[in-house]
C-alpha cells in the first residue's frame, strides 16, 4: 500500500471521489486529512476549471486535502487519470496530519512523532507561466465561491 494525499476533484464530496470508491480501479483506503507542510499555489486553471497543484515550494498556502491508502491497481489507475508524467507529476511530500481516522493495522506505517507522513501527491512543474499570476487557494471546493465550477470528462 502507498499513501496518496488528494486535494482537489478526488477528495469527498467532490466531482471525482467516484474513482476513489470504485474497487473495480482498486483499493483507496481513506486515513485523514492533512496539509502540505510546505507552501505550495493550488490554482484553479485552463478551460476545464482544474485544481492544480503547483510544484513551487514555499509559494501560496499551506494546502488542505485527504490521505488515503491505496493499492499499487489504485495508484496505476490514479498515475493514467491524472495524465502522469505529462499534465502531472507523482512526488513525495511531506504532509502534515490534522485528522486521523487510520486504524494502524499491522505494517502500515503510522505518522511519524510530529505528525507528519510522505504521502505521494500529483502536482506539476510543466504549466504555463501565466497560471503562477493566478489566484492561490488553500483548499480546493468545486462549487466555491471562487466560481470555477469543474467540467467532467464526460462533458468536455
Amino acid at each position: 500500500m502507498a499513501r496518496v494525499f488528494v486535494y482537489g476533484t478526488l477528495k469527498k464530496g467532490q466531482p471525482n471521489y467516484k474513482h476513489m470508491i470504485n474497487t473495480a480501479k482498486g483499493l483507496a483506503k481513506f486515513q485523514g486529512r492533512g496539509r502540505t507542510v510546505e507552501k505550495y499555489p493550488l490554482v484553479i486553471a485552463g478551460k476545464y476549471n482544474i485544481p492544480y497543484m503547483l510544484n513551487i515550494p514555499g509559494t501560496g498556502h499551506h494546502v488542505a486535502g485527504e490521505i488515503y491508502s491505496v493499492d499499487e491497481q489504485m495508484l496505476q489507475f490514479l498515475d493514467e487519470f491524472e495524465g502522469c508524467p505529462d499534465m502531472y507529476q507523482r512526488t513525495l511530500m511531506r504532509i502534515q496530519v490534522v485528522e486521523w481516522e487510520g486504524k494502524g493495522s499491522t505494517g502500515e506505517p503510522r505518522a511519524a512523532a510530529d505528525g507528519v507522513l510522505e504521502c505521494f501527491v500529483y502536482s506539476t512543474a510543466t504549466y504555463p507561466p501565466e497560471w503562477v499570476g493566478l489566484p492561490y487557494h488553500d483548499s480546493y471546493d468545486s462549487s466555491g465561491k471562487h466560481g470555477l465550477s469543474y467540467v467532467l470528462r464526460e462533458s468536455r
